[in-house]
C-alpha cells in the first residue's frame, strides 16, 4: 500500500522548482497545486515522437532558427507565479540560455489528447492562450484519427472553439508546416478507423 503524500498548498513557482516531487514522476503546477502527470500510452508516445521528428526536420530543412522541444515547461501570461505547465511539444524561435527552466517565447504548443487526460489537457490548452508569444495550439487525438487547432487572430483574440482537422492536411501557420494527417497515424489501428 502506498503512503499518502502531503503537498504544500498552495505552492508558489519558486517552491515548485525546488520541490522534491514524490516518486520522481513528472509534475506540473496548476494554480498553486502540483498535478502528477500520467505516463503516456504507446499510441500517445508514437504520435509524440513522430510529430516532433517531422516538425524538427521541417525547421532544419527551412533553416529556421526555431527548435521543437519535448515536454518543455511553460509560464502562463496570468498567475505565472503559481503555474508551470508542461505541453507535449513546444516550438520556440528564441535562443535557449543556460539555467533557463521554462521554454522562452513559445510560438506553437502541442498537446496529445488521451481519453484518460482530457480534462487536464483542455485546462492546459485554454491556459496556454494567456501566453503572449503563442500563435497556435494543436491538440492531437489518440482515440480517433484527427486533431483540433486554435489560432490567435490578427486582433490577438482566440476563437471560442478549436477548428477540427480531419482527413486532410495538418497545417501549422506559425512555422509554415504541413503534412497529411493520415501520415501521422500511418501504421496504427487509427489509420483505418
Amino acid at each position: 500500500m502506498s503512503e499518502a503524500v502531503t503537498l504544500p498548498d498552495p505552492m508558489t513557482l519558486a517552491e515548485f522548482l525546488v520541490w522534491d516531487a514524490p516518486d520522481g514522476g513528472a509534475w506540473q503546477l496548476v494554480d498553486g497545486e502540483p498535478w502528477a502527470m500520467a505516463p503516456a500510452s504507446p499510441i500517445h508516445g508514437m504520435l509524440h515522437s513522430r510529430l516532433t521528428a517531422r516538425i524538427e526536420q521541417h525547421l532544419n530543412d527551412r533553416g529556421m532558427p526555431c527548435i521543437a522541444v519535448i515536454a518543455p515547461g511553460v509560464l502562463l501570461g496570468r498567475k505565472a507565479d503559481r503555474n508551470y505547465r508542461i505541453p507535449d511539444i513546444g516550438v520556440t524561435c528564441s535562443p535557449l540560455v543556460p539555467g533557463e527552466f521554462a521554454l522562452p517565447n513559445p510560438i506553437l504548443l502541442i498537446e496529445i489528447l488521451s481519453p484518460s487526460n482530457q480534462q487536464e489537457t483542455w485546462t492546459n490548452v485554454w491556459a496556454y492562450t494567456t501566453i503572449p508569444s503563442v500563435q497556435e495550439i494543436l491538440i492531437v487525438r489518440t482515440a480517433t484519427a484527427g486533431a483540433q487547432i486554435l489560432r490567435r487572430g490578427p486582433d490577438d483574440s482566440w476563437p471560442d472553439i478549436p477548428a477540427n482537422v480531419e482527413g486532410a492536411n495538418l497545417v501549422l501557420d506559425s512555422i509554415g508546416f504541413q503534412m497529411k494527417l493520415a501520415d501521422l497515424y500511418a501504421g496504427t489501428w487509427l489509420a483505418t478507423a
